[in-house]
């Protein structure tokens, strides 16, 4: 493994957090992107973890030299101390990064303990991440022209989207592949920390014909919008009804060792849409979102699955075929069509 920062301090601690597994070695430091592009060269490190800021060559640039030119499992560390540097490294998971870390911010126990277990489960996912189903993304596509607007019109059709690891990079695939007239209100969990939720969803917005936004407590939930749980906020859909559904969000425990959790958002909308509803799995790690699926799929609801072929990582959406089966398996660039295609499925039906 290569560590690149621009801090020697930070190159030492993450170096020491490395090294204090069993699972991962150090074959390597970098102390700015033309240093690690030489070393990349040299030492041919598995996985490569690569400070988001930094002078001369930032981890932008040096990333989208890396997966054009020599594609590994790359781990991005962000301080994300300003909205610049939340943009950097949301761009770095649009490019291909597996995910990110945010760095320690001080020096106690607590947190570089926290910091150390998620940077472990990052490496983990580093370690099972599929190459091949890493495409590198030219660059964001931005809608041309604003979407006509359009008058408040309740929902009564749901599409809920799960997503982890690789999840930003597919959610920017997917959701600008919709219809600004879906007639469908679409409501997401990607798992992330809080403060990036909000970049994440403007990012995709300035994409999308569909309008997309950072969930708030008790909006309604009405058609062509798109609701994007916020980081560590349970988001589920309440109410009695059409006219009377609103988004709900808690803080309530983890579930899987997440929150949000794409189970309570898929459990809520299968109770309250029924035959109405759509569940969608992505790439990530974990089996976030197959129990939630199935509930879909026994209220009467349609399934699809992200293929293995195309999955950053194919954990999620294993263990929602498993559990739940699907309506449509398919590679992340027919899952907007499959989405439109049992929207209008249904829609034919009532």
């Amino acid at each position: 493994m290569l560590v690149v920062d621009d801090s020697a301090f930070m190159r030492r601690v993450i170096g020491e957090i490395i090294d204090g597994s069993e699972e991962f070695r150090v074959v390597g430091t970098a102390r700015n992107g033309h240093d690690a592009l030489r070393q990349i060269h040299a030492l041919e490190p598995d996985i490569v973890t690569l400070d988001v800021e930094m002078p001369e060559l930032d981890g932008v640039q040096t990333l989208g030299y890396i997966m054009s030119e020599t594609p590994r499992a790359v781990v991005m560390l962000s301080a994300a101390a300003t909205q610049g540097g939340v943009d950097l490294t949301l761009r770095c998971l649009e490019l291909g990064a597996v995910d990110f870390v945010r760095k320690p911010t001080g020096l106690g126990s607590h947190d570089l303990s926290s910091v150390a277990a998620t940077l472990r489960n990052a490496l983990r996912a580093a370690m099972q991440v599929n190459l091949n189903g890493v495409q590198l993304l030219a660059r964001p596509r931005f809608v041309s022209e604003p979407p006509v607007v359009r008058s408040r019109s309740d929902a009564t059709l749901a599409v809920a989207i799960a997503s982890s690891t690789g999840g930003p990079r597919a959610l920017a695939e997917v959701i600008p592949g919709l219809p600004g007239d879906l007639l469908a209100a679409v409501l997401v969990v990607q798992h992330m920390p809080p403060g990036f939720t909000r970049s994440l969803a403007n990012r995709i917005d300035g994409m999308s014909e569909l309008r997309v936004t950072e969930a708030e407590h008790g909006e309604p939930v009405v058609v062509n919008r798109v609701y994007l749980a916020p980081g560590g906020l349970h988001m589920r859909v309440v109410g009695s009804g059409p006219g009377t559904w609103s988004i709900a969000l808690d803080e309530g425990p983890a579930l899987h060792g997440v929150r949000p959790s794409a189970d309570r958002l898929f459990e809520s909308v299968a109770d309250q849409f029924g035959a109405a509803s759509i569940g969608v799995v992505l790439t990530g790690m974990g089996k976030d979102g197959a129990e939630g699926l199935r509930a879909i799929r026994s209220a009467g609801g349609a399934g699809i699955v992200q293929d293995r072929a195309t999955s950053t990582i194919y954990g999620m959406p294993q263990a929602a075929l498993k559990r739940a089966g699907a309506e449509r398996i398919v590679g992340l660039a027919e899952v907007a069509p499959s989405i439109v295609g049992l929207i209008a499925e249904r829609t034919v039906r009532a």
